[in-house]
C-alpha cells in the first residue's frame, strides 16, 4: 500500500529507499543535540543577582563581563542547538508520515 501511495505522488524510488538511513541520520542528530544541550546548560552561571546584597561584595566591570561573554555563548549554542533538534524532531515524524516502510 505505501508503495502504492509512493507511486501515486511521484516520490522517485531511491528517496523512498533512502528514509531509514536518513531516519538513522536524524535519530543520532536529535541524541548529539540533547547531549551539547545537557552539558551546555549545567555549565551555565545561575543568575543570583540577591546573592550580591547579601555578601555585600560589588564585582568589577571586567569580572561581570569576563562571565557574561562565556554565558552568552553557551546561551546562543543552547538556542542553536534546540532549535536543530526540533526541526530534526519534525522532520524524522514527517519522515514517518511519509513513508513507513517494509
Amino acid at each position: 500500500m505505501n508503495n502504492m501511495l509512493l507511486e501515486t505522488t511521484g516520490i522517485p524510488l531511491w528517496i523512498s529507499n533512502s528514509f531509514p538511513i536518513i531516519r538513522i541520520v536524524l535519530f543520532c542528530l536529535v541524541v548529539a543535540c540533547a547531549i551539547i544541550l545537557i552539558v551546555t546548560t549545567l555549565f551555565q552561571n545561575e543568575d543570583s543577582n540577591s546573592a550580591d546584597v547579601i555578601t555585600g561584595q560589588q564585582e568589577s566591570y571586567y569580572s561581570k563581563n569576563k562571565g557574561g561573554s562565556r554565558d552568552s555563548k553557551l546561551r546562543l549554542i543552547t538556542i542553536i542547538t534546540s532549535i536543530v533538534a526540533v526541526v530534526c524532531v519534525v522532520l524524522y515524524f514527517v519522515s514517518l508520515l511519509i513513508y513507513s516502510g517494509n
